[in-house]
């Protein structure tokens, strides 16, 4: 059995939790790591394992073959560096920094080790990807549209731009993430931000709304808008389109793929026969593909099954893959604050 630990008793981290519980088969939970006894010990009471305030202690404890990163954006470094130096494989919540030379730092010991790793990048192991990533391979797609809009969540350190790296890092790097996973690499980046919007927080310093325009190395075009402002998911329509000059594919991440234009030869009773036996409601307004799995409990099962087995080659998202999404990211808001357009091989020298 894989004995398995946790740093970081938050909110993600109970996400993970939830996925670590079903794994009984394969690993042992050793020890629930927080800052905070009361989360920590939480965590540990509801698995049946030891609570630890310093990771350290627990990493000296416990000795845990495998390590969940579940902490805010701006606490990555020290753990990753110690994690490295004991040789132990981890999986780490995005943004895995704020800092691009700190992710490269630790990029470059991670594959001087050959350490396995994965990132929170779960979105790719939803059923839809390789139904968006066929659509990207067939049809030439010259523009990309994507909108993330939400209100803003509890935790304290979000609402400061400086600690979580603003929405467009800390949340919308999912949509920049997948993007990135079916249709290939940004190029260049020009971002604006706008406040203001927002006033009824307190302690309120991040962008309200952010809107970029990108050129891949391809040559499509996208533009990626995303806001904290809503008050109500009647706000704006969050979601993907990829146009193609005769077809459009719309998708509303982890949940469904809708397709525009495309003639469908195989239907049995109103549904369209995929080869794998999953079925699409076909209608007139579009050929519509359903989600079917729970992407995080894949994410997460394939990280441990990677280290049991020592091949790390099912991970869709290993460290340094997970690095040029939040690189995108980190060049938008460095746009933002320039007033410039950035080029994604310049921000990462």
């Amino acid at each position: 059995m894989l004995k398995v630990a946790m740093i970081g008793c938050g909110g993600i981290g109970y996400y993970h939790l939830g996925h670590l519980k079903q794994y009984g088969d394969i690993i042992e939970l050793v020890g629930m790591c927080d800052i905070i006894s009361e989360k920590a010990e939480e965590y540990a009471e509801e698995v049946g394992c030891k609570a630890y305030t310093d990771y350290k202690a627990m990493l000296d404890d416990a000795k845990p073959e495998a390590v969940f990163i579940c902490v805010p954006p701006d606490c990555h470094g020290e753990i990753e560096n110690d994690l490295i130096d004991r040789n132990i494989p981890f999986f780490v919540e995005k943004p895995l920094a704020l800092d691009i030379a700190l992710a490269k730092q630790i990029e470059k010991r991670i594959l001087e080790k050959n350490l396995i790793t994965a990132v929170g990048f779960q979105c790719r192991y939803d059923s839809l990807a390789e139904h968006v990533k066929a659509f990207a391979e067939k049809n030439t797609v010259p523009f990309i549209d994507c909108t993330r809009f939400g209100g803003v969540p509890e935790q304290e350190w979000w609402k400061v731009k400086e600690r979580s790296g603003g929405q467009l890092v800390e949340q919308t790097v999912h949509q920049l993430d997948y993007i990135r996973y079916a249709f290939g690499e940004p190029d260049t980046v020009f971002s604006m931000a706008a406040r203001g919007y927002v006033t009824d927080i307190e302690g309120f310093d991040t962008d309200d709304l952010s809107a970029t325009v990108v050129r891949f190395e391809n040559g499509t075009l996208a533009t990626i808008a995303t806001g904290c402002y809503a008050k109500s998911g009647d706000c704006f329509d969050s979601k993907f389109i990829f146009s193609a000059p005769d077809k459009r594919g719309e998708m509303h991440l982890l949940s469904k793929f809708e397709i525009f234009g495309e003639v469908e030869q195989e239907k049995e009773d109103g549904f369209l026969i995929s080869g794998d036996g999953g079925m699409g409601g076909a209608s007139d307004e579009g050929t519509v593909i359903q989600n079917s799995v729970d992407a995080g409990l894949v994410c997460d099962r394939t990280f441990l099954e990677a280290v049991i087995s020592g091949d790390g080659s099912k991970i869709r998202s290993p460290y340094s893959d997970g690095l040029k999404s939040v690189a995108f990211g980190l060049a938008c808001n460095k746009s933002m604050e320039t007033g410039l357009p950035v080029k994604i091989s310049e921000f990462l020298k």
